[in-house]
């Protein structure tokens, strides 16, 4: 068989990096439970007419099908494609168990999602996304979308990163000043804008006036429009200042100044008002986010969501709803490709059992298993070699103690292999220091 070569874009780490990849997993969805969040998991598959009428997604959804799909098969008749994000397989699971569930519903997913889109740095066609969300029945509070970023912020603050910086826009905003000026195509102008850090203000322009149909004052005025942030509620006098009136403005200015207010006062310096932010998706309403990582601005948002009014809803009833969602994999992809982050060891081992003879395997298995009954994490080394060749199998791994069943002492002795320190041990009350106990995840030079 001819060696395999790797699928672009979908990303397969070594053990020690799915080992730092797992930690900032663990780390975000402790953090999500500590603000009383509820793990939820939906299907990987949804009905292609519901992926397909939320957004600008129809040439990223992966199609699904049975190799020897039969025609008349009335699932795959409808088309079945991989969810490109979390938030519509969410929608849906909430109006499928909305008798069962308690609102407001606090919520968090951590799943893998899958986009066809071409492969490049922090841009994968699978990976994994972070997200919370807290939907309500009918009305949601506006608080909500002042506690997303905090959130947010205090999970991405408890990993070895780099500080984030939060940008914050108002979906209201731009689509009361756009209607103020007189443009009628407001999705259209969103779109544009939305790609300015991709193709620049000359080409959004450009797309403004030719393929929207903007005026060029217009386009001047949206592009000027898209020039403003601040990280208190000055911004609102800028935008006041460019001569549009709505009553749609006016309401997303109060609730943006809101946002960025309350995140001035917990937490000064994290959020800021960025209102070229769009965010392409259809759906929503309200204030959007999109997160950088500061000194990393190249690669992104990694962290983006907003205010969703009218994503899950039925003829009866409505569940509005506001989240945000890390992207996991583009964020360990920057930290790994540019080695930000280490790992105290390659395997999770504590301790390596050391094999005097193959007829000695069994006792060895014992004290390892005592081991592990109070959360010592220890193997048994695989031959009955040399000692030395058993503490260099260890070394290698960065395991840090060798467990010997016989010592210099005639007892069990435990070494630790890095100072050399070797003392007898009972594999029923020995306990490692605190930071040995669990492989440690840290910024590079710490």
């Amino acid at each position: 068989m001819a060696r395999p070569t790797p699928i672009s874009g979908f990303p397969e780490w070594l053990p020690h990096e799915r080992m730092i990849e797992q930690h900032i997993l663990d780390t975000i969805r402790n953090t999500f439970e500590l603000h009383g969040f509820a793990p939820v998991e939906t299907r990987a598959v949804e009905p292609l007419d519901q992926l397909l009428r939320k957004g600008e997604t129809d040439k990223e959804i992966y199609v699904l099908r049975r190799l020897q799909a039969e025609e008349d098969d009335s699932e795959e008749s409808v088309g079945l494609g991989l969810h490109f994000d979390l938030t519509v397989p969410f929608a849906r699971y909430v109006l499928e168990n909305a008798g069962k569930l308690q609102f407001p519903l606090r919520r968090y997913q951590i799943q893998k999602v899958w986009r066809g889109e071409r492969p490049q740095e922090g841009r994968f066609r699978e990976f994994y996304q972070a997200d919370i969300d807290v939907i309500g029945k009918d009305r949601l509070p506006f608080h909500y979308e002042v506690e997303m970023p905090l959130v947010v912020a205090d999970a991405l603050a408890r990993l070895p990163i780099p500080p984030i910086r939060i940008q914050a826009n108002n979906r209201k905003i731009a689509e009361g000043f756009y209607r103020g000026l007189g443009i009628e195509d407001v999705t259209g102008v969103l779109r544009a804008v939305d790609k300015l850090d991709k193709i620049g203000p000359e080409q959004v322009h450009t797309l403004l006036v030719e393929q929207i149909g903007c005026t060029d004052e217009q386009a001047r005025a949206c592009l000027a429009l898209a020039r403003i942030s601040a990280e208190d509620g000055s911004f609102a006098d800028r935008v006041h200042e460019l001569g549009a009136k709505d009553e749609l403005l006016d309401e997303g200015l109060e609730e943006l100044t809101r946002v960025v207010e309350a995140a001035r006062e917990h937490a000064p310096g994290l959020l800021v008002a960025d209102l070229r932010i769009a965010r392409g998706l259809d759906y929503y309403t309200g204030t959007v986010y999109e997160t950088q990582l500061r000194g990393h601005e190249s690669l992104g948002s990694i962290c983006s969501g907003g205010r969703y009014d009218n994503l899950a809803s039925t003829e009866d009833e409505t569940y509005p709803g506001v989240g945000i969602s890390i992207g996991v994999t583009r964020l360990v992809s920057r930290l790994l490709g540019q080695n930000l982050l280490t790992v105290s060891r390659k395997v999770p081992t504590c301790v390596l059992v050391a094999l005097p003879n193959e007829e000695a395997r069994a006792d060895c298995y014992r004290i390892a298993a005592a081991l592990r009954r109070r959360g010592i994490a220890a193997e048994v080394a695989p031959e009955a070699v040399k000692y030395g060749k058993q503490i260099r199998f260890a070394e290698r791994r960065g395991i840090p103690y060798v467990w010997f069943p016989q010592g210099e002492s005639g007892g069990q002795e435990v070494r630790d292999i890095r100072s050399g320190e070797q003392r007898p041990a009972d594999p029923d009350t020995w306990t490692p220091p605190a930071e040995d106990l669990y492989p440690l995840v840290t910024a590079t030079g710490q």
